[in-house]
């Protein structure tokens, strides 16, 4: 069964309480309903990630901080160290936040994030803990939309050396049992499901190079959310449960003409407040046996957090599954009569 409710904390930490400690975070959590927490590993408010990946000690008492505000640790997250794996120059600027200042190069900020990265599945590995959710970074973004005319060879190229980045990652997550869940995402080289396949052809299809699933991101993409699922249900490790609308009009698309996110075509919403057909994405989940955390990631330009969160556990939870333990027409069946079988196929 998919487990949950939980909560991504990233979006809710704050330098005020409760949300300024990692055990009061929790507590706030529980009250709300959740059962389980993704922990932003870059955040020194909820976990030191170096101590994390060093002492089974501090993971302990970690977990028993979570286990005594009445929720678990789902996974530990390194969307924002991830990012930093790949970056372009034109980028380091806007991607400096994400790191320390003197890592302010692409070949530093690759460093610091792998080095960030590996730690957090170390850490993971000793939470006990089976996928870590995180981006793949971009080298290739600024080409997306093919004009100028992208030079032969690019693509390959970029792959390539995407790869020749996260294989030694990759490789680690093997040898600690943790997943990557990479996050398919605009402004990622991993955006889509075609990129992701490129990407595993060059890991060759590396076992711990998996996806978090985020139906959002391809409500703005215009991309089929149920189909995918269809298409890559044996590697999603991960699920953030994400409302999306996408209203087209004279003006904006899915590019979005600059505008602020109220005014695009493409808007995150609250649970419930978009278009997405949540109904079905659990239905297809649990037919596929999906046994990975449901996580509330709260982002929306019109709801406030605090009630976005506290419509998001009951939503979460009432769209959970329990898998039935028997056919729901078992009643009308019986022992296998081999005789009225080939009568009922018209066969003496």
């Amino acid at each position: 069964m998919i487990k949950g409710p939980g909560i991504f904390l990233a979006q809710f930490m704050a330098d005020r309480a409760p949300l300024d400690r990692f055990d009061t975070a929790c507590r706030w959590a529980n009250e709300l309903g959740y059962v389980g927490v993704q922990v932003p590993s870059w955040d020194g408010r909820c976990i030191d990630l170096h101590k994390a990946a060093t002492s089974r000690a501090y993971c302990d008492d970690l977990r028993a901080q979570a286990d005594a505000a009445g929720v678990e640790i789902s996974e530990l997250s390194t969307h924002l160290q991830g990012q930093l794996v790949a970056v372009h120059p034109a980028y380091v600027s806007m991607f400096q936040c994400f790191a320390p200042a003197a890592v302010n190069t692409p070949d530093a900020m690759c460093r610091y994030g792998t080095e960030q990265v590996k730690l957090c599945l170390s850490a993971s590995k000793n939470l006990g803990l089976t996928a870590m959710p995180t981006f793949s970074g971009a080298l290739m973004w600024h080409t997306v939309y093919p004009w100028p005319q992208r030079p032969a060879g690019l693509v390959e190229e970029g792959f390539r050396e995407l790869a020749r980045r996260w294989r030694p990652i990759l490789d680690h997550a093997e040898q600690c049992g943790v997943d990557c869940a990479f996050e398919v995402h605009p402004g990622e080289d991993l955006h889509d499901g075609a990129s992701y396949e490129a990407f595993l052809d060059h890991v060759d299809e590396h076992p711990r190079a998996c996806l978090l699933y985020d139906p959002s991101h391809f409500v703005l993409q215009q991309l089929d959310y149920l189909a995918y699922i269809e298409l890559y249900h044996e590697r999603i490790k991960c699920f953030h449960v994400k409302d999306a609308e996408f209203r087209p009009n004279g003006r904006v698309g899915v590019y979005g003409g600059y505008q602020g996110w109220q005014n695009r075509a493409g808007r995150f919403r609250s649970l419930g407040d978009g278009q997405v057909d949540f109904t079905a994405i659990f239905t297809l989940l649990t037919k596929y046996k999906y046994e990975g955390w449901a996580t509330l990631e709260w982002e929306c330009c019109f709801k406030d957090g605090e009630q976005g969160a506290e419509e998001g556990a009951p939503f979460i939870a009432q769209h959970l599954i329990q898998p039935p333990q028997r056919a729901f027409d078992d009643f009308a069946g019986g022992k296998i009569d081999k005789q009225a079988v080939r009568a009922a196929l018209g066969l003496e």
